[in-house]
């Protein structure tokens, strides 16, 4: 399924004082990933500072074949070269299908589960969180002064929901039905 498109989840543990090199160096490299072939979009999930070193980087692409194409790209490879000396571990990731990157594999085939397992569960655990998440957020928003607005506040929401989903729920849920969710 070529056109489902591909994403791809890269850890970088960055050395203590490194990180504001690894920033600069973040200024380099997204732009040149953002105007590659097939590109839609990335975040940057960064650390929390005196507590956590490891950024994510979830970089989505139309397709793998273009996902590929840049993460073993000349310039990409050499961006890496560049940041390894700021690198606690080696430059990290996993290339996903669709929305595979939420399913950690637990298999011993290391494949993703069959498309209509992964709809279920990520629909199960969307579902709760899109009731849940906006019963706290918009009255946290009230209280803080922040002036009602439908487009702010729907992407304070979903961008809560994304990043619970990815380092929170997910990681938790997959592993608790893993035994239906592989078979």
């Amino acid at each position: 399924m070529e056109n489902q498109g591909a994403s791809v989840v890269i850890t970088h543990h960055i050395l203590d004082g490194k990180q504001k090199e690894y920033e600069g160096w973040l200024d380099e490299i997204v732009p040149q990933t953002k105007h590659s072939e097939g590109f839609i979009d990335l975040q940057i999930v960064r650390p929390i500072p005196g507590l956590t070193f490891v950024y994510t980087v979830i970089i989505r692409f139309d397709t793998i074949t273009h996902l590929k194409t840049w993460m073993e790209s000349e310039s990409r490879k050499k961006l890496i070269e560049k940041a390894n000396p700021l690198f606690r571990k080696n430059d990290n990731y996993e290339i996903r299908s669709g929305l595979d990157f939420l399913f950690t594999s637990e298999s011993t085939t290391g494949k993703a589960p069959v498309r209509w397992k992964q709809f279920l569960v990520t629909w199960s655990a969307i579902y709760p969180l899109s009731l849940i998440i906006p019963h706290f957020l918009l009255p946290l928003l009230r209280l803080l002064n922040i002036p009602q607005n439908h487009y702010f506040e729907a992407l304070l929401i979903s961008g809560t929901i994304v990043f619970l989903m990815v380092f929170i729920v997910m990681p938790v849920y997959t592993r608790a039905i893993r035994k239906w969710l592989y078979q």
